[in-house]
């Protein structure tokens, strides 16, 4: 039997996949969310404001609804490239944990405290890419990699990862999610 072979971006992707799933194992033996970013050294920034006419997160019942959320950089500017062209994969990667942090700082300010996350339900990514391009799925893991990894089971969730001609502010990466919550 032949086995395909697979390039050496997705062999390091999914090596960086394996990893956070074996992460967020030890993690989990920690009590909370929010112990769980602490032991990974993230902390949250503060939510960022819409930048037009719609909320970065609204509630209806035990759902909370995130809207797109785009990566800034240490100087606080928009991260703009394209996946195939300025990004590798691993930069995709990287680049798409940094928006699920900015999707876990608009869900803390909606519902005050992490703890009350029952479920991540749905992750929508959006990825700035050539049209040669084909592994959306492997950038939008470092999203979902890094909710399991804060969230334990809880933080599993489907998800679509789709290929985008652009994005605004010329974001590699857009991500939105939809989230169950408790009162």
């Amino acid at each position: 039997m032949r086995f395909p072979s697979y390039s050496k971006t997705f062999t390091q992707a999914l090596y960086v996949s394996i990893f956070s799933i074996l992460t967020a194992t030890l993690l989990h033996s920690q009590s909370s969310p929010g112990e769980r970013l602490k032991a990974l050294g993230i902390e949250l920034p503060p939510a960022s404001k819409s930048v037009a006419n719609y909320q970065p997160a609204v509630r209806s019942g035990n759902l909370v609804f995130l809207a797109g959320a785009i990566a800034k950089g240490p100087d606080n500017q928009f991260i703009k490239g394209k996946l195939g062209y300025d990004f590798s994969v691993e930069d995709g990667y990287q680049t798409s944990r940094l928006v699920s942090i900015a999707l876990l700082a608009a869900l803390k300010a909606e519902i005050g405290d992490l703890d009350k996350v029952e479920r991540i339900v749905r992750v929508e990514g959006f990825v700035n890419s050539t049209p040669d391009f084909e592994q959306q799925s492997l950038v939008i893991n470092g999203c979902s990699d890094l909710l399991v990894e804060v969230f334990g089971e809880k933080g599993r969730h489907s998800r679509i990862a789709i290929g985008a001609q652009s994005l605004p502010f010329g974001a590699p990466v857009e991500i939105s999610a939809i989230i169950q919550v408790r009162d």
